[in-house]
């Protein structure tokens, strides 16, 4: 690994060397674009990109490629090289402002929810300057939005950047009553910590399930797992550091800000953590990050799986969402001060988004919603499906003081540690609560519900957009006031009296927090299913309309790709676990049974009793059966979930009668690998999958 500085950023189009490379004015104006949002003249794109080519193609680049994210999760990109013919045999390496501005790849393969039709095929890719080019793999990748030949969105970079337009708007209004003249942009911040899991490649080969699926399907539980503790921040196997360490330098590369890795509590499960970063920049690095986990897992002889839930009986893998707002002067709108009850801005900011997360509750549940990630929601390692805030006793004190009217009396600074020689160490405004979705960790928010496999633009547009309508009415009220100081303090006090019941610092696993979200009138939607249907409830479309993320068509749109992936998910894996187990578990329970007998058969020859073997012989011929019925039911279940005509009405019907049928074939077959012996069974076992990694 070379020098951090001197790798870091070297494959990024950045500002350093946009201002190296491009004439002065165009640079200007350039950057009036990224930071003010006003159009482009093709004169200037013409500059850009020509220097964007000769820059790039003196890293190795060949080609380059529009690289968006259509409704998917993943990246999409199609490549074009730099030339253009000048005779028969010539050529001349070109790019030019068109080029860069816009691209046109096939609208009608990528899932669009009945915006497209399949005829209906041109689609559009467009620039985003806000948002640096990179190289990867040989190719200019130039980050672009993507939209229909009649302008509906297909991406979830364009609603993003609507809601960050929308943010900026509403919250410049508020710091303006505020005094704040200087502040001309406003930024969510993001870090999403990833979490994912390794395994050796060549067990990895052996399980149809990981490859078709990305999660195992069969297994019975190890005489192991995490019950010790002992994977936790653990010291990293060799193999693994090796893994990090190149992850880090082809991360870093590409300026992804990775910093932290550590071993999580699963075995073989691991996390990276990046240091904040817009949410625009953020959501592109984290989708180059689980792209560059998979390209470099493979290279060290091991496949990186970010599915939520990959193996049973362990923890699955997250995404916390950590969000907050800063200002182009350096100023974190969510830090309390030393005497957050006096700090009125701070206030203010809390009260918005504890109004945002009460009435859009739904909508950060839909965003964490999917198939895989059903598995992981309640379990021990993630929150549970219903959403609340944990802001810490001292927070939750202020917010008590001022609903009551009452002064709040502050605790002591800095924690007693009883041993002179150990420094003083401030006391955080909030203790750490694991189980909780929605959580102040002292400057910023972290939303722990979303998936491994995630894109986090869904929810980070949903955060932006819940925050910029409750900032818009504050500042509609606001700037009305006679009196700003007065009419300040009774907003505050009355926006935490009506949204105090989203608050809770307990144990989110317990089932007395059920009851008590339910008398708080709080949502639980169990499953995926179940939230994805209020996607287009009135409240939600008004929401996303009256700030121009979504329309009403657009949205509709999700809901339907949604269910569609969701039925999608959940018939591969039905179809999946019938291959596995008619063509290679019922064969080998049953090619154990027949050994089983003619050994019990030797023995009776022979005057010995058999009796374990016919015992054991009774118990698999009776499984068999078990696993073959199962079978034949979830097949029957599969087959009339298919048969249903609508997405949602599919979906449900997958939810209810094909999950519980696949539950109980696993069962059958995860209890007859625990009596079959190691060298007939299959498909490797938990423990070889979790462990052989050194």
């Amino acid at each position: 690994m070379g020098n951090i500085e001197s790798i870091f950023g070297s494959m990024v189009f950045s500002d350093t060397v946009m201002r190296s490379l491009l004439p002065h004015d165009t640079y200007e104006k350039l950057q009036k674009t990224i930071q003010e949002g006003r159009d482009l003249d093709r004169g200037v794109a013409d500059v850009v990109a020509n220097a964007m080519k000769d820059w790039a193609i003196s890293k190795g680049a060949t080609h380059f490629t529009h690289w968006f994210q259509p409704l998917t999760d993943i990246t999409a990109e199609k490549h074009d090289a730099f030339l253009t013919p000048t005779g028969p045999c010539s050529i001349v390496m070109e790019f030019s402002g068109k080029e860069l501005i816009k691209g046109e790849p096939d609208a009608s393969s990528f899932p669009s929810g009945g915006l497209r039709a399949t005829f209906e095929a041109r689609g559009y890719t467009a620039w985003d300057p806000t948002s640096y080019a990179f190289i990867k793999d040989n190719t200019l990748c130039i980050p672009t939005a993507f939209y229909s030949y009649t302008g509906s969105v297909l991406d979830k970079k364009t609603p993003l950047l609507r809601s960050v337009e929308a943010l900026n708007r509403e919250t410049l209004r508020v710091l303006r009553l505020f005094g704040h003249k200087n502040v001309r942009r406003v930024y969510a911040t993001v870090g999403p910590e990833q979490e994912y899991f390794l395994i050796d490649r060549a067990v990895y080969e052996r399980r149809p399930d990981l490859k078709y699926t990305g999660r195992t399907l069969f297994g019975a539980r190890p005489t192991k797992g995490q019950e010790m503790d002992d994977q936790y921040f653990g010291a990293l196997k060799t193999r693994i550091s090796a893994f990090m360490r190149e992850l880090d330098e082809e991360l870093w590369k590409l300026g992804v800000f990775a910093r932290t890795e550590h071993n999580e509590a699963a075995p073989a499960q691991h996390e990276l953590a990046p240091v904040f970063t817009n949410v625009n920049v953020a959501t592109d690095h984290n989708q180059l990050t689980m792209e560059m986990m998979k390209k470099v897992a493979v290279k060290h002889g091991l496949v990186c799986l970010l599915h939520e839930k990959p193996f049973a009986g362990v923890n699955g893998s997250g995404k916390h969402n950590n969000w907050s707002l800063s200002t182009d002067t350096g100023m974190n709108l969510f830090e309390p001060g030393k005497s957050p009850a006096e700090n009125m801005q701070f206030l203010l900011f809390l009260a918005a988004m504890m109004h945002a997360v009460d009435e859009h509750q739904d909508l950060l549940r839909i965003s964490a919603a999917s198939a895989g990630n059903d598995h992981r929601l309640g379990a021990s390692e993630a929150p549970p499906a219903i959403v609340s805030m944990f802001l810490g006793d001292e927070l939750t004190a202020v917010v008590e003081a001022i609903t009551h009217k009452e002064i709040y009396q502050a605790e002591k600074p800095y924690l007693e540690m009883g041993l002179p020689a150990l420094p003083r160490i401030r006391r955080d405004t909030t203790d750490r609560n694991r189980t909780s979705p929605f959580a102040f960790t002292g400057n910023k928010f972290e939303f722990r519900m979303l998936g491994s496999s995630f894109s986090i633009a869904d929810a980070n547009t949903v955060l932006n957009t819940a925050v910029a309508d409750a900032l818009r009415d504050f500042a509609d009220e606001l700037e009305l006031a006679d009196d700003l100081t007065l009419r300040l303090g009774k907003l505050i006090r009355r926006e935490f009296r009506a949204h105090k019941r989203i608050l809770f610092n307990g144990n989110n696993y317990a089932p007395e927090w059920v009851e008590e979200a339910e008398k708080r009138g709080l949502c639980n939607y169990r499953s995926s299913v179940d939230a994805i249907v209020h996607l287009t409830d009135v409240k939600n479309v008004e929401l996303f309309t009256r700030h121009g993320v979504f329309t009403g068509e657009e949205l509709a749109s999700r809901r339907e790709i949604m269910f569609e992936n969701y039925a999608k998910v959940i018939h591969i894996e039905a179809l999946t676990m019938l291959d596995m187990v008619r063509r290679e578990i019922l064969p080998a329970v049953i090619a154990y049974t027949d050994r089983l007998m003619k050994a019990a058969l030797r023995k009776r020859e022979l005057g010995v009793s058999g009796n374990f073997e016919t015992k054991l012989t009774e118990k698999l011929s009776a499984l068999t059966d078990r696993i073959a019925e199962t079978a034949d039911g979830l097949e029957h279940a599969s087959a009339s979930a298919q048969a249903c005509s609508g997405n949602e009405e599919k979906a449900r019907r997958h939810r209810e009668a094909v999950i519980p049928a696949m539950h109980e074939l696993r069962a059958a077959c995860d209890e007859a690998e625990l009596l079959v012996a190691r060298d007939v069974w299959p498909y490797p076992s938990y423990g070889e999958m979790l462990f052989s990694v050194m």
